[in-house]
């Protein structure tokens, strides 16, 4: 068997000097984002997604040979540890295979089969299998022992049996060759169970269902897992026409008996034996195989849609942040009011209140006059308004703002309030906001997510921000560790402000941990701002080895060295003082002089510790310090008048913001506490294999509406304007992506003061891929 990082380089497509390295420096502990950006000598230049699939397949293969391990010297204390064997054990590339060749050897209760063996029956069993001339009656007769339990022949026929049935399903060759044979061949039929028809409506659409099993996608997968989790759903795995009369042989026996060269060549005992091996699939094996199967398409699936979250928070958190600019945020409610929360250009709260414009209180002009003096007094420019309940009618309301006070020059945008109310009734709200109550809060983190969508966001477990599918019914260990993934990548890619970083988001820089990123505030609090990098060193518990992974990714923006506001590491300074000398210029004056730096060759100032990628990094940097990666910002506009379904028209040409982004598709807001699917046939006039190359969450996009369902709140968009209405563009379309519970439908989460949703267009799976931009408050 191929060494770990030989396996890993193969998978990778590099070099296996490459993945040493890499091994090497996870194992002192560094970080993906460090490594990625800081030793790219070391690892030969593998990017952060290389870097990220060698970092878990190293975790599953390291898993992997401790199981190995742990066989082995199970075996080996049996005393039936053969090097026959030791070779298989040491060849098996996954876990099932490990688990097939130890099923013999694995410490059971006492079976019926072991039960025969110690009755005296092995001579039987063994005589019958390998001499089917001889009659199985008469053979029995000889092993009659009712001292033993056996008081006749049919006794000693059944023993015999079951240790031959044993034999048969624990051999694991036999075992892999079904599991392939049925996952290429069957297929999943899915039914309802009888009298639960409305009670699951919300699955009607595999009340009869029938897939190949080795396509059905993700959102499918976990969608009928769930059905039969709730006790609506049942299913089965079937090949081909497989008949339901279980008199009929199925075609695994055929397989089992091929293997086990068993044939009906009207021998004495051969009916006798093909007994033995439907017995074998009926009682020991279809049941472990389907549970073996259906566990793969739930690992597959649960893969899938771990991915698919951790892609729409990545661009989620990547969302372009509108800066430092005076916001209003306010969170829409109606009869408990509009919480306002007024936030300056650095993110502290100036002020905060409540408005009610709307029923049972009806105090519109009131409430527009006090936001104008709010607007004047805190020169506010944008209105952050929170998209859940009242969202529509509270944006009319600062509409109305702005026509009556055009010269306050005010953007209002709708901003997704997922997770805000899991922010304000945290631990770390409470220490934040102390003096504010939790609603205000709510109003808070809406204004600030529309600064800096990042620095808000990480404040939120990254399954509350609900852009996945089916978040609750995947592995938790897998998805956290997954969006922790992400969210640490995001980070440090964009690059933390030392001095005004808060502790979740400097917990998310590499090497940092929740302990050290408090003690950071704490330093800064006690002894005001840093201004130099070095001044890292005297925070408690922040050594050398944490400082060296943390220093590259904070930034002091008026620090002493302007070196320390870019992304160049301070092990890397002397490169740029060298570059400096070099050239007789100060370092101050590199900086952002573009023609001079272009003009330079990297390949000057490489030294022994900093190679040729490391040196260009840094040129690049400097050209560019601190240059943030996100995009411009931009908002959707939506529609005066379009605020309820009932407003839409089929042929509408709105603009709306992509909120999730699934294999399937997009869904997008247009602002009627809806989401419209844009089905992935209708993202482009050209093929579109995957709908992430074409939208992301957080775009803002043109779309056509081409069909709305009211009674069943579906919203049918098209990103082709040349589609018409009417036309078949796609298959069915899945319903709304607003964020998921594991309660109220069969997979969506309500928005505020929605109804559950009846009916299926692709699947209950639609409902739980759901987007955070509505979901649950």
């Amino acid at each position: 068997m191929n060494s770990i990082s030989s396996r890993i380089a193969e998978e990778l497509g590099v070099r296996e000097q490459q993945v040493n390295a890499t091994i090497g420096l996870l194992n002192e502990g560094a970080t993906v984002p460090f490594i990625a950006r800081y030793r790219k000598e070391i690892t030969g230049s593998l990017d952060d997604t290389q870097l990220r699939t060698l970092e878990e397949r190293l975790r599953y293969l390291r898993e992997l040979e401790d199981r190995r391990a742990a066989i082995l010297s199970s075996i080996d204390e049996q005393g039936k540890l053969t090097d026959e064997l030791r070779a298989s054990i040491n060849d098996a590339d996954t876990k099932n295979r490990l688990e097939d060749l130890y099923l013999p050897y694995k410490p059971k209760r006492r079976t019926k089969a072991q039960i025969a063996r110690e009755a005296g029956l092995e001579p039987l069993a063994h005589t019958l299998y390998d001499d089917p001339t001889q009659d199985p009656e008469g053979t029995a007769q000889g092993y009659v022992n009712a001292d033993a339990g056996i008081d006749d022949a049919k006794a000693a026929l059944d023993g015999a049996r079951y240790i031959l049935m044993e034999r048969f399903a624990e051999d694991a060759e036999l075992l892999g060759n079904l599991r392939d044979f049925i996952w290429h061949g069957g297929q999943l039929k899915v039914s309802v169970i009888e009298g639960k028809e409305n009670e699951g409506a919300k699955f009607r659409d595999y009340f009869d269902h029938v897939e190949p099993l080795k396509k059905v996608p993700s959102h499918r997968a976990l969608a009928i897992l769930r059905g039969r989790n709730e006790g609506i759903l049942t299913y089965a795995i079937v090949m081909g026409e497989e008949s339901d009369d279980r008199r009929q042989p199925h075609p695994a026996e055929q397989r089992i008996a091929a293997h086990w060269n068993i044939r009906d060549n009207g021998r004495a005992a051969d009916k006798w034996l093909s007994e033995v091996v439907r017995w074998t699939w009926r009682v020991k094996l279809s049941t472990q195989i389907e549970t073996d199967l259906m566990g793969q398409v739930r690992e597959t699936a649960e893969s899938e849609a771990i991915n698919v979250f951790a892609a729409n928070l990545k661009d989620l958190l990547l969302l372009a942040p509108a800066g430092p600019r005076p916001t209003l945020g306010l969170d829409p409610g109606l009869r408990t009011g509009v919480k306002v929360a007024i936030i300056d250009g650095t993110g502290k709260v100036a002020g905060h209140g409540a408005m009610f414009p709307h029923a049972p209180k009806n105090q519109w002009d009131r409430s527009i006059e006090q936001m104008a003096v709010w607007c004047r007094e805190f020169k506010i420019e944008l209105v952050a308004i929170g998209n859940g309940t009242a969202s529509r009618e509270t944006e009319k309301l600062v509409a109305d703002l702005c026509k009556r006070y055009p010269e306050l020059k005010l953007a209002r945008i709708v901003v997704s309030e997922s997770g805000a109310s899991i922010y304000s009734a945290s631990e770390f709200a409470a220490r934040e906001l102390p003096e504010l109550d939790v609603t205000v809060r709510g109003a808070v983190s809406i204004a600030r997510r529309l600064q800096d969508p990042l620095a808000e966001l990480v404040k939120i477990e990254p399954k509350s921000i609900g852009v996945g599918q089916y978040q609750h019914d995947v592995s938790q260990v897998q998805l956290s560790r997954s969006l922790d993934a992400v969210v640490e990548d995001c980070v440090n890619g964009v690059g933390v402000d030392l001095n005004t970083a808060s502790v979740p988001l400097l917990s998310r820089v590499s090497g940092l941990n929740q302990s050290i990123a408090q003690n950071i505030v704490d330093f800064r609090n006690q002894n005001g701002l840093f201004s130099d990098r070095k001044q890292l060193l005297k925070v408690s518990r922040l050594g050398d080895r944490t400082f060296e992974q943390a220093a590259g990714f904070l930034r002091i923006a008026s620090g002493a060295n302007p070196l320390d506001r870019s992304s160049v590491h301070p092990e890397a300074y002397g490169v740029v003082e060298a570059i400096a000398a070099k050239n007789q210029r100060k370092v101050e004056n590199l900086i952002g002089d573009a023609a001079f730096l272009r003009s330079l060759d990297p390949k000057d100032y490489v030294t022994e510790q900093f190679g040729l990628p490391t040196v260009k990094d840094i040129i690049a940097e400097l050209e560019k310090p601190g240059r943030d990666p996100r995009p411009e910002f931009r908002f959707a506009s939506f529609e005066e008048g379009v605020e309820t379904l009932s407003d839409l028209e089929p042929g509408m040409v709105l603009e709306g913001s992509v909120t999730n982004v699934t294999n399937f598709g997009a869904f997008v807001d247009i602002g009627v506490h809806q989401d419209g699917l844009v089905h992935i046939s209708a993202l482009s006039h050209t093929f579109v294999n995957d709908p992430r190359d074409v939208v992301k969450a957080g775009d803002i996009v043109k779309v056509k509406v081409m069909d709305v369902d009211i009674p069943r709140k579906r919203i049918a968009l098209s990103m082709r304007m040349d589609d018409q209405p009417g036309e078949k563009t796609s298959g069915p379309a899945p319903r709304s992506s607003r964020g998921e519970k594991r309660s109220g439908n069969a997979g969506g989460r309500q928005s505020k003061g929605s109804q559950p949703q009846q009916g299926a267009m692709a699947g209950a799976m639609a409902q739980a891929l759901a987007s955070a931009r509505k979901g649950g408050r």
